[in-house]
């Protein structure tokens, strides 16, 4: 054939090839239902492959299904290991390399009222059997390093869970719930009573589970020594009333009944996540909080502890002058360096440091978010979900500061719909601080013409908005709003100082922050200053209550979760410890509560529509917060509107009041941010 024919028709068969393709598409409503997520990412001992959960939405069924899958080292090949409609979580590979050990809740109605149990999937092939039956479940499996032993922890049954037989039939009335404890409430563990979690063993032989601590006291995060004999683990229990203190510590028992637990640490913070043994066993990585529990406590130092000391050590911090905060170390397995993930301004990295301290290395990039990372790589080489602003989460093998792609899971996905890009914004707040936000626009956005804006507030405080996908900012964008999201004083990212500094002194900087980012959007020709909306979830709600109390610029607010008169919240939500150290007692200090308290107490000066949201059940921040607030709006004569998903807690879980809740608040932004705009394309409830 000439060459010039052939030319010809590679030029012809291109645009062909490209008219074949779809057209991308924006985001829609739908799309939610169809995104995987993935976690929990474990290495097999050989290497060789990976195991994960991916998590799928059911929609007919209107839940969450989660699975084990595994994937090649290489990237040649992924595959599911279980398919069943029950959620399987947890997979840990036996250190022999023969079984995958998982937790699941399957069987009878009444099999899955014991709560999970634990199943082994044979390597060389054939079905999960379940090897446990304990009463209550399990959580938090590690094997030992014979493969012939399981640590979990084992929670205390409460009698009053198994339901009393009165001749013959089951009783029907449940009896009264009976609290002695300080701490008495938490979200999704209810009101709680005096039973706690516990370290117990469980020997594949015999099939039995052997408590190893006791006490009324939760212990959690265990982690076998090399040798087998040790379990470390983090608790409270050197305190007199464990419910008053947020300072755990790290402690050592042997691994068999009757022991007892050996303090390894005394300091003045909490430790925290689960201890990582050195390969030889004679020190633990342990991550150290800060002093400051309600803003720092999460600031995670990694330090070292010698792990056959007497007693207590001191412990050796790692890399002091690192003020950005670590999570989930594991050894290499030479010894020679520490991994971890590593949070820093807008991005989570992997990153890694020698094992006698030093500066840390990155191994990821900024502008992107690892989610999970395997424990105990070869050196720097790990498996690890990843995402970004515009790329929806995958499976990869990171291999120093390389990086492969393993999965493919939302690829279809992933070429199918178009999302918008996010930026980073920094502005200069009025008292000069500098904050630095993630501004994510419209992907068909006109240059130089103002957008309307939504200020969309995470929750924490200390946490941060980053560069991983975020499915309510590219719905938003999607319907034609600029999305703002502000690391205002208080979040995590920028070090202790920033993120201390509202300490005692609730919706002052942060609003500050958050204005100050506004108007550096509009100065920039971002946003339209006539159709500003805000909102939040959690502490994204409180602040919303907080900004819209100090500035009536917003057309439109939608408060999530949120709590404004502080002085109702003692003792209704989950934080007695926190307001103890923070804010004292009401009585004692009535001024500082009044202060924290303004949005209720100045209702009045609140001009701002606002839909207010939360969890029938939410013990964290109850909804009471948001009827106080609907209810001072609605006596005032602004319009308001309160919406209540039953039988739901802090974070919604049922996916169509996820998908709900997604509608309503672009709903509410477009009747009065967007008076032209589409009408709703809600279906009736």
């Amino acid at each position: 054939m000439p060459a010039a024919r052939l030319a010809l028709l590679v030029l012809v068969a291109a645009p062909l090839a490209a008219a074949a393709q779809p057209a991308r598409r924006p985001v829609t409503l739908d799309d939610f239902n169809r995104i995987v997520s993935l976690g929990d990412p474990q290495r097999s001992p050989d290497g060789q492959w990976v195991a994960y959960t991916v998590t799928t939405i059911d929609a007919e069924k209107d839940k969450r299904n989660t699975d084990i899958w595994m994937a090649r080292w290489d990237g040649t090949a992924q595959q599911q290991l279980t398919s069943s409609p029950d959620n399987e979580t947890s997979p840990r590979w036996s250190p022999d390399g023969k079984y995958l050990a998982f937790l699941a809740s399957r069987g009878t109605e009444e099999e899955k009222k014991a709560g999970a149990q634990l199943w082994l999937l044979p390597r060389q092939g054939g079905e999960a059997q379940k090897v446990s039956d304990v009463k209550g479940g399990l959580s938090d499996i590690q094997w030992s390093p014979d493969s012939t032993r399981l640590a979990f922890v084992m929670t205390d049954v409460d009698p009053a869970d198994e339901p009393e037989k009165m001749d013959g039939w089951k009783r029907k009335t449940v009896p009264p719930i009976v609290i002695d404890r300080y701490h008495f409430k938490e979200d999704r563990n209810g009101y709680l009573k005096r039973f706690y979690g516990h370290i117990a063993v469980f020997d594949l032989a015999t099939k039995a589970a052997t408590a190893i601590t006791s006490g009324q006291v939760d212990d959690g995060s265990p982690a076998w020594s090399p040798d087998g004999t040790r379990i470390a683990f983090i608790s409270k229990r050197a305190h007199p009333d464990p419910d008053r203190t947020t300072n755990a510590d790290l402690y050592v028992v042997e691994a068999k009944a009757g022991a007892a637990p050996r303090q390894m640490t005394t300091t003045p913070e909490a430790e925290s996540g689960r201890p990582a043994w050195s390969p030889d066993g004679s020190r633990l990585a342990v991550l150290i909080g800060d002093v400051d529990t309600n803003y720092a406590y999460d600031l995670n130092k990694l330090a070292v502890v010698a792990a056959n000391a007497p007693g207590p050590s001191a412990p050796r911090f790692l890399s002091p002058e690192l003020d950005r905060a670590v999570f989930a170390p594991s050894w290499s397995t030479d010894g020679q360096r520490i991994s971890f993930l590593l949070e820093d301004d807008r991005s989570q990295h992997a990153a890694s440091v020698p094992a006698e301290g030093g500066t840390p290395r990155r191994l990821t990039g900024t502008g992107m978010v690892v989610s999970a990372l395997s424990p105990r790589g070869t050196d720097d080489r790990h498996a690890a979900v990843l995402s970004t602003s515009d790329t929806l989460p995958e499976l990869f093998a990171l291999d120093g500061s390389e990086r492969r792609q393993l999965t493919h899971h939302n690829e279809t996905l992933q070429n199918t719909l178009t999302f918008a890009k996010a930026e980073n914004l920094t502005s200069t707040s009025q008292d000069g601080t500098e904050v630095h936000s993630i501004l994510v626009k419209p992907v068909n956005a006109t240059p130089g013409r103002p957008l309307p804006l939504v200020l969309y507030i995470h929750g924490g405080p200390n946490g941060q908005d980053q560069h991983s996908f975020s499915f309510t900012h590219q719905w938003f964008a999607a319907n034609g709003y600029a999305v703002l999201s502000v690391n205002y004083r208080g979040s995590a990212g920028r070090g202790a100082a920033f993120q201390k500094a509202i300490h005692k002194d609730w919706g002052h900087l942060e609003v500050v922050d958050l204005l100050g980012a506004v108007d550096e959007a509009v100065k920039q020709g971002v946003a339209d200053p006539n159709r500003l909306g805000i909102g939040g979830w959690s502490y994204g709600g409180i602040s919303t209550n907080y900004t819209i109390a100090t500035d009536p610029r917003f057309k439109a607010a939608v408060s999530g979760a949120g709590s404004s008169m502080q002085f109702t919240m003692y003792g209704m939500d989950q934080y007695i410890v926190q307001y103890d150290v923070e804010l004292g007692q009401p009585w004692k200090n009535p001024d500082a509560w009044m202060k924290v308290s303004y949005p209720f107490f100045h209702a009045d000066r609140i001009k701002t529509p606002t839909l207010f949201m939360g969890g029938e059940k939410d013990f964290n921040v109850p909804i009471a917060g948001g009827e106080q607030m609907y209810q001072a709006l609605k006596s005032l004569g602004v319009d308001t509107q309160l919406v209540i998903y039953p039988g739901q807690f802090h974070g919604l879980t049922v996916p169509s009041y996820e998908r709900d809740r997604l509608q309503r608040y672009v709903d509410w932004y477009n009747k009065y941010l967007q008076p032209t705009a589409a009408t709703s394309t809600r279906q009736p409830q």
